[in-house]
């Protein structure tokens, strides 16, 4: 068994990557050792002759137990899509029992894992098997990144929901402001703090620079 959180959120494109990174730091500060693991990415470029995850990159540059960027992010796919679509495009089949063993033997590196998912909390693996189901075999409670954007509230209540019924505890979740022009926003604060009857790690502004310092900043509750 493992001990840490499963990172998960709403949706693609909410900034499930720089809460995890954000998390890593501030933990790590706390004197934890943290190891982040993205599970599994779809997306690279090749710079200077390696093909990079920005995601892992990330992540890679936010720990500080020396991890590789292969241990950071285990399984990596070239197309942005769709994983299990990346997965075909590269004449692969994305494999269960593999998978698992390689996010373990990662997240085993430090003392606390933060082990992050990829889009929303049920995205298709394979046949039979999704993120929701990964999230269940590696029995980490899960923190929800919620994006701050108009329907941000049912995409939440949705997830929660879609959480619990897999019997995983939902730890806290983490506001982050995707639209920075977001109307009402406290009150759409306030009705997620009233439903999601979990704790609220922090409110992540709209920020110039998200480094992994800079988003700590404002995660708070989860030290208390």
């Amino acid at each position: 068994m493992i001990k840490g959180y499963f990172i998960t959120g709403t949706d693609t494109e909410i900034g499930k990557t720089c809460i995890t990174a954000g998390l890593t730091h501030a933990l790590s500060q706390q004197g934890l050792r943290v190891a982040p693991v993205k599970s599994l990415a779809a997306g690279q470029e090749l710079i200077g002759g390696r093909w990079i995850n920005e995601d892992v990159q990330r992540l890679h540059a936010a720990q500080t137990l020396g991890m590789t960027a292969e241990q950071v992010g285990p399984l990596q796919f070239r197309a942005a899509c769709a994983p299990h679509i990346a997965a075909a495009l590269e004449g692969h089949r994305i494999e269960r029992a593999p998978l698992l063993a390689a996010i373990r033997a990662s997240a085993a590196l430090g003392d606390l894992a933060l082990v992050e998912g990829v889009g929303g909390f049920r995205v298709p693996l394979c046949e039979g098997w999704d993120t929701a189901d990964l999230a269940v075999d590696l029995g980490l409670p899960v923190v929800l990144v919620v994006g701050l954007r108009l329907g941000c509230i049912n995409h939440a209540l949705l997830t929660a929901e879609a959480i619990r019924a897999r019997g995983l505890a939902l730890a806290g979740w983490v506001a982050n402001t995707v639209d920075g022009s977001m109307a009402h926003l406290t009150d759409n604060l306030a009705a997620l703090e009233a439903s999601l009857d979990a704790p609220c790690w922090g409110h992540v502004p709209r920020l110039i620079d998200p480094s992994p310092a800079a988003v700590a900043a404002h995660l708070h509750s989860f030290l208390q």
